[in-house]
This record gives structure tokens, C-alpha cells and sequence, in this order.
């Protein structure tokens, strides 16, 4: 019974790593999608969200059984209230993937990002898919330096964002306000999609130390 126990918990990181591969694909052809006008690949994501959403429901249902007839203590238990956690914070990645597809669609056959902007929203994706992935080798290597490299990736992210307004709010913007509300909201999905891989990232630091200070748990490893 002990070993079924355990290897269902070990089948809890292979789903959060299943969840993570969905919402890097997702993001990287959402990004795609939006500067190309690409129709058909806005939509394949869109369809695709369906298979986050259902690992997210299968942990779910895997972590209330487990706590339900195991009565898990000390770092199983944190390993399982971690796991909920985190396929809660990557399902919403794959909505936020979404909603930039989404964006796309709404503006096909055209571009929703101006020339001058495309730039920033390239890099902004290519931030996204790496913050994805270094969390996706958080869960799996449940290395914490490599947690704490996530909040500087996430402060890039923060600082293009930033970029995006001094641009909408200059003098010579020029682009109208459709364009301008489209570039508000698919910064916002980039931005709350770093948010989230950092939150991934925290609570591998708390399920590894018990603690949610990534500082201090980086200070005092060995």
C-alpha cells in the first residue's frame, strides 16, 4: 500500500511537468499567433487549453484521494499541498496563453502588434518560455538556486511591460485605441504569466525548506 502511495505521489511531478511542457507550447505559438495573424495556430491553442485543464482536475482528484485515506505528514504533505498549488498556478498559464491567442484571432487578418512594438513582444515571449522552462526543472530537480534565478527572469519581464506603457502613453502613439487596449491586455497575459512561474518556483523553494523566502533559502544552503 506504502509503495502505491508513493509512487502516486511521484506520478503527481510527472503530471506537473506534463502541465508545464502544455503551457510553454501554448505561449510560444500564442506569441506566433499574435505577430503573424496566424489564424489557425490562434486556434490550435485555444483547443489545446482543454488538455491543461483536464491534468489539472486529475491532480486535483489525485491529491483529495490522497489526502483523504493517507493522512500524509511532513514533506508528503507539503509535496502534496505544493503540487496543488502549482497545477493551479499553471492552469491559469494556460488561460493567459489563451487569452493571447485569443487577441489574435479577434484581430485576424491583421497584426494586432504594430511594427515598433514587435520587437518588445518577441522578447517578451521568448521570457515567458524560459521562465516556463526553468520551472519546469524547479519541480523536477527541486533545485532552489535555480528557483531564485526566476525572480530576475521575472523582473525582465516587468521591466518590458513597463516599456509597453511608455510607449501607449507617449505623444506620438498613433496606432488608435483598439491597438492600444489589444497591447495593454496581451502585456498584462505576458506579465501574469511570469507571475505565476515564479509562484511555481516559490513553492519549490517551500516544499525543499519549509520556507517561502527565496533569500533566505538561497543564503543558507550549502
Amino acid at each position: 500500500m506504502r509503495d502505491a502511495y508513493h509512487e502516486e505521489l511521484e506520478a503527481l511531478t510527472g503530471r506537473l511537468v506534463e502541465m508545464t511542457r502544455l503551457v510553454r507550447t501554448a505561449m510560444s505559438q500564442a506569441t506566433t499567433a499574435l505577430l503573424d495573424a496566424d489564424l489557425e495556430l490562434a486556434e490550435t491553442v485555444i483547443a489545446q487549453d482543454d488538455g491543461v485543464d483536464l491534468l489539472h482536475a486529475e491532480i486535483e482528484t489525485s491529491i483529495y484521494e490522497l489526502m483523504a485515506t493517507q493522512q500524509p505528514v511532513a514533506v508528503d504533505l507539503r509535496t502534496i499541498v505544493t503540487s496543488l498549488q502549482m497545477a493551479a498556478d499553471l492552469e491559469r498559464m494556460g488561460d493567459h496563453a489563451g487569452h493571447i491567442a485569443k487577441i489574435a484571432r479577434m484581430r485576424h487578418p491583421e497584426s494586432a502588434i504594430p511594427p515598433g512594438l514587435r520587437g518588445t513582444i518577441v522578447e517578451m515571449g521568448s521570457i515567458a518560455e524560459n521562465l516556463i522552462t526553468k520551472a519546469a526543472d524547479c519541480v523536477v530537480s527541486r533545485d532552489i538556486r535555480l528557483a531564485r534565478e526566476l525572480e530576475k527572469d521575472d523582473d525582465d519581464m516587468d521591466r518590458l511591460h513597463r516599456r509597453l506603457f511608455r510607449v501607449l502613453l507617449a505623444k506620438d502613439w498613433d496606432h488608435g485605441i483598439e491597438t492600444a487596449i489589444d497591447i495593454t491586455l496581451a502585456g498584462r497575459y505576458y506579465e501574469r504569466y511570469a507571475d505565476h512561474a515564479v509562484r511555481v518556483a516559490r513553492d519549490v523553494v517551500y516544499l525543499v525548506t519549509g520556507g517561502r523566502d527565496m533569500d533566505a533559502a538561497t543564503t543558507h544552503l550549502p
